[in-house]
């Protein structure tokens, strides 16, 4: 990111923005890179061939469908990324079972001679909704595993009832640091990346051009959070936060008041934390005010659809992002690539949390030959390792972060017809802290724990 380049940054707050719904719906160890190769960038076949993630288990049986419910945004205001989601799932069982990609709201794979029963539901990112029909899903169709769901705050809900009633919740793509930090539980699973990965990434690139930040968030525990992971990655990587953290109302329409502090402090880099409609009023006050004069702004690159709405001004410029069909170079991405292709489209960013997350639930009926109670679910997924369509996933055994592979990209265009808007940099791998308190801080064991600055 170039200084050259400052005013493009005018609208990328928004992305952050948007990016931290996506989230919520944010060691000692730097994220240390890989060497890892751009990959070519294919169209998609018009077929998908199964494949295998490993030599199957013989002999897996169960005397009666294992039944997985999905729950994620289908009609809602996360629709967009909900579709990631409802493509990702599929296939994920597909290739993890080595059959075709199942369609409508009931599907069924077999694992050996086990069969699993794969419902989906919409939640229209409303926690009522959702809550609904994760009880529907447990006490009526008899599910002993959740998928889901978009926003991180309806995925607090599915955990608190997966805990409840002792089944196995896998979150994707909520990303909100509690769920697997302050509101664990035992049962919650990460598919997909926690607040931290994210800002580990963004900040020790940020962190090479600029190296005093402020930043503004919501008041209440998504802000809380979200604020304290770029204040510990953007320090732990040599930045400076020359002021206190500005909070305000997640209901505030005039920013105004709020960027007093914000013009005063003497820094190079402008952070946003926000989840919802108050980002406009946010931004437009920042701009009016003249906080964009001297400041930039930072965000993570995020979906195909929205790239070109809030990029345009910024070709050029070198960012993180959680995932792109364009960057892994490995038989799982190109299974996704090709049976996203036989839909006519390519996949877009949280396709893989989907696959990850499908891939964890047949692996772990694998590993248990069968057996879906969460003891046995529980002793499988800690510890798992699998190879996705980002490669490697390791699913941390202390707190059920899942360790894995996110990228440097620099942006070169918004136009292509395929989407192939990225130029290849590098791969991160960011190791976050153990985030566990209470009853469950002893299971973060030798891990570094509480945060990455202290």
């Amino acid at each position: 990111m170039t200084r050259s380049v400052r005013s493009a940054f005018r609208l990328l707050g928004l992305l952050l923005a948007l990016s931290l719904v996506m989230m919520a719906c944010g060691d000692d160890d730097a994220g240390t890179t890989t060497t890892a190769a751009p990959a070519a960038t294919a169209a998609p076949a018009t077929t998908a061939a199964p494949a295998t993630t490993a030599a199957p288990a013989a002999g897996v049986t169960c005397d009666e469908p294992i039944t997985i419910g999905v729950i994620t945004d289908q009609t809602g205001a996360l629709a967009i990324y909900g579709s990631h989601i409802l493509r990702g799932v599929p296939i994920g069982f597909a290739y993890a079972t080595e059959s075709e990609v199942g369609e409508g709201a009931e599907q069924t794979y077999m694992v050996d001679d086990c069969e699993l029963r794969v419902l989906f539901r919409d939640d229209q990112t409303d926690a009522e909704l959702s809550a609904t029909a994760a009880r529907e899903l447990i006490e009526v169709e008899g599910a002993q595993i959740l998928i889901g769901t978009v926003s991180s705050g309806v995925t607090a809900t599915l955990q608190e009832i997966a805990r409840e009633n002792d089944v196995i919740l896998i979150a994707a793509p909520a990303a909100a640091t509690d769920l697997t930090g302050a509101t664990f539980n035992e049962n919650t699973f990460r598919a997909s990346r926690n607040n931290y990965q994210d800002a580990m990434a963004i900040c020790e690139n940020l962190a090479k051009e600029y190296s005093t930040f402020v930043q503004i968030a919501p008041d209440y525990s998504f802000g809380y959070g979200g604020a304290q992971a770029y204040r510990d990655a953007c320090t732990f990587f040599g930045g400076e936060f020359t002021a206190d953290d500005v909070f305000a109302p997640a209901d505030t329409t005039d920013f105004t008041a709020f960027m007093d502090p914000i013009i005063a402090a003497d820094a190079e880099a402008f952070l946003i934390t926000w989840a919802g409609g108050g980002f406009v009023p946010l931004l437009q006050a920042a701009t009016d005010l003249g906080v964009l004069d001297d400041k930039v702004m930072a965000s993570p690159y995020v979906d195909n659809i929205v790239m070109p709405i809030f990029f345009g001004n910024a070709i050029g410029t070198t960012s993180t992002i959680l995932y792109h069909y364009t960057l892994p170079d490995n038989p799982v991405n190109d299974f996704l690539i090709d049976a996203v292709g036989t839909m006519g489209t390519f996949p877009d960013l949280f396709d893989a949390d989907g696959m990850n997350a499908a891939m964890m639930a047949v692996n772990a009926v694998r590993a248990t030959n069968g057996a879906a109670d969460a003891d046995s679910l529980r002793a499988a997924l800690e510890g798992m390792s699998f190879d996705g369509p980002k490669g490697l996933i390791e699913v941390r055994a202390e707190d059920h972060v899942a360790l894995q592979d996110m990228y440097i990209v620099t942006l070169l265009n918004l136009d292509d017809p395929e989407f192939k808007y990225f130029e290849y940099v590098e791969t991160v791998r960011p190791q976050p802290p153990c985030l566990l308190e209470g009853d469950f801080a002893d299971r973060c064991g030798a891990l570094p724990a509480g945060s990455l600055s202290g």
